[in-house]
């Protein structure tokens, strides 16, 4: 009898453990098994690497995980296209207005499914639901636009060293600077000229010859030059 005792209470004292280590394991999963859920359908052109048991954010905010991901033919639009299965738990209620994209934690992180909340335009999503999907740009892609880019780059960049197009001969040419230079002294040593901008030459020549002026200078390119 006192054998059957305390085997009795061995086996309730075990018994009351691995309920605890059962609570404890679930506990530290985060395991929604107990909670209330629903399924949502969304539906993408281009998955961008997603796994099972991603995570499911709405608003910033984790509210589920991807269930299952499976890839079907749209007879409609003659497409290969995904179906993300996101499982939300809880009583978090959305709209079908909602936008759905597929994001990266950190630079090269985790892919995660982000829902973003709409107007409250709309039904109330249920279990089995559709949602259409943003398609993410493949990282692969923007590598290979920005080599496109600096490509491009380097092209301007050597024709302009090699004095291409105005730009390339206003760099290259030292005529340019040397006229420039030449335009500048003239107008420093002959700020007058700037006063007959719009005169025509013989109107010039006539307002100088007034003012006595014009003595051993000579017209060159509609400008007044002295001598």
């Amino acid at each position: 009898m006192k054998d059957v005792n305390f085997e009795l209470k061995v086996g309730i004292f075990v018994f009351i453990g691995l309920v605890i280590l059962f609570i404890i394991v679930f506990s530290i999963g985060d395991f929604n098994f107990f909670n209330e859920s629903y399924t949502i359908r969304a539906i993408f052109g281009y998955a961008n690497g997603i796994g099972m048991d991603a995570p499911v954010r709405y608003a910033g905010v984790d509210v589920g995980e991807v269930d299952n991901i499976k890839v079907f033919y749209d007879d409609k639009d003659n497409k290969t296209k995904v179906e993300i299965l996101a499982k939300i738990y809880g009583d978090v209620k959305m709209t079908e207005d909602v936008e759905a994209r597929i994001n990266t934690l950190g630079l090269l992180g985790e892919k995660y499914l982000e829902i973003y909340p709409g107007e409250g335009k709309g039904k109330v999503l249920k279990d089995g639901d559709a949602i259409i999907g943003h398609d993410p740009v493949p990282v692969e892609r923007v590598t290979e636009q920005m080599k496109e880019l600096a490509d491009s780059a380097g092209k301007v960049l050597k024709r302009l060293e090699e004095g291409e197009g105005t730009v390339g001969r206003l760099l290259t040419d030292d005529t340019v600077y040397e006229n420039l230079e030449a335009f500048t002294a003239d107008i420093r040593a002959h700020p007058w000229k700037l006063l007959n901008k719009g005169k025509t030459k013989d109107k010039v020549k006539k307002d100088t010859e007034d003012d006595g002026e014009t003595s051993g200078s000579e017209f060159k390119g509609g400008v007044l030059y002295k001598k």
